[in-house]
């Protein structure tokens, strides 16, 4: 067996947690996307970014933080491109952009989810959707511990407020 040592090593090491996280990046890029081409887009996007720019991974250690990072601005590049898309579009159209109430009328959790700044949604999904702590969390995001909890406390307490308002309704 060979030892690999620096760019080839990094590469083999990100292929491989790609191929063994890879659900788990569809599936985030999916619940903010809801589109099964975008969300394969985003990822596949994603991987061919990290794998080009293994090289530059500092310790291979921080290699899933490393990834999680790229996929995450993948997702962020995605979600703003087709928010100022959507806003030119009703511009150009003349219409309003829907309200609130209009584009969350079932008020489920993915709905509620979906209502949440995509911050906040981040840290939700992160913890209870992928099942990370939230030190592995405020890793990722490269934020403080304490910002990432306050986040978390904030998302969880608005997803409540808006489940509660359905039940009212019902």
């Amino acid at each position: 067996m060979m030892i690999l040592t620096g760019r080839k090593a990094k590469e083999e090491k990100v292929e491989q947690l790609l191929l063994e996280n890879y659900d788990r990046y569809y599936r985030l890029a999916f619940s903010y996307v809801h589109n099964s081409y975008d969300a394969g887009d985003i990822v596949q996007n994603g991987a061919y970014k990290a794998i080009r720019n293994s090289g530059s991974l500092k310790n291979q250690e921080y290699a899933a933080t490393w990834l999680y990072r790229i996929m995450l601005n993948e997702i962020y590049d995605f979600y703003h491109q087709k928010k100022a898309i959507s806003i030119e579009a009703l511009e150009e159209s003349g219409e309003a952009e829907p309200s609130a109430m209009d584009t969350y009328q079932d008020f489920d959790l993915r709905a509620a989810l979906d209502a949440l700044s995509l911050e906040d949604k981040l840290v939700v999904e992160l913890k209870y959707f992928e099942d990370m702590k939230l030190d592995e969390i405020a890793e990722i995001l490269n934020e403080n511990l304490s910002t990432v909890k306050s986040r978390l406390y904030r998302g969880l307490k608005k997803l409540r407020v808006r489940l509660s308002e359905k039940e009212e309704i019902v």
